[in-house]
């Protein structure tokens, strides 16, 4: 009985690490993306304001009609707040709450104003001449352009990412798919997250690799989903360290 009672923890400590060996990732992909991606909050509106027109508005619109002209200035609102953050980071929440708060204020006066604009004649009055519009096409045509943006964005970072191994961190660059490669045992992680609104749009950060073979760092920027990524890179080498240690038994 006691040796039954001994034998049994050892027992389930390597069933624990052979279930959490399975766990772990062979291979994890690192994927730096540019900025434009998170241009995808304009390229929703363009197609929902477009499906809109195309069933609410005739095929001719102007000023003069009130639909065309609303989805306009919301069009070009969701434009410029998009670029305002791609502009410039955000690193903190207070900023980026601030900065929502007064945007929302700003583009919902214009709006009100411009619907009612007896409400106050003088605002109503300098916002007459405020009354941009586009028909349907316009936004199916601005839709295509970000889509194939996109496409191309898709395409590009087929030739230029990133794999880390259990025992190795591997460059893929170039057409003819060139490789380099990079010692992983002791690789150093550092998560940065330089823009709080980046974060909430993809979950991108930076990553920074220290490789303990080279001395320059490997900065990983706009990386998506890196909270995720992260905490598949600390289990992967968080294991081989354990493996590396246990070898020697």
């Amino acid at each position: 009985m006691a040796e039954s009672s001994e034998r049994e923890p050892s027992k389930v400590s390597a069933e624990d690490r052979r279930s959490g060996a399975e766990a772990t990732p062979n291979r994890i992909y690192l994927v730096p993306y540019p900025k434009i991606v998170f241009l995808y909050p304009s390229f929703l509106a363009a197609i929902v304001i477009a499906v809109i027109l195309t069933t609410t508005s005739e095929p001719t619109v102007g000023p003069d009609q009130p639909i065309p002209v609303v989805c306009a200035l919301v069009f070009l609102g969701i434009m410029a707040v998009n670029l305002v953050v791609l502009s410039f980071d955000f690193p903190r929440g207070t900023s980026l709450t601030l900065f929502f708060c007064i945007a929302a204020l700003v583009l919902g006066g214009v709006l009100l104003f411009v619907i009612k604009p007896e409400w106050w004649p003088e605002v109503g009055k300098a916002l007459t001449y405020l009354r941009p519009a586009a028909n349907a096409q316009f936004y199916y045509l601005v839709s295509a352009l970000f889509a194939i943006l996109f496409l191309s964005v898709l395409i590009i970072v087929q030739f230029d990412y990133w794999e880390v191994r259990p025992n190795e961190l591997l460059h893929h660059h170039g057409i003819l798919s060139d490789l380099k490669r990079f010692s992983a045992p002791n690789l150093r992680i550092d998560k940065e997250i330089n823009d709080v609104f980046e974060y909430m749009l993809l979950g991108s950060g930076r990553l920074i690799l220290q490789p303990s073979s080279e001395r320059r760092a490997i900065i990983l920027d706009n990386v998506l989903f890196i909270s995720s990524k992260e905490q598949k890179l600390t289990k992967m080498l968080g294991s081989l360290q354990v493996r590396v240690h246990n070898e020697p038994n």
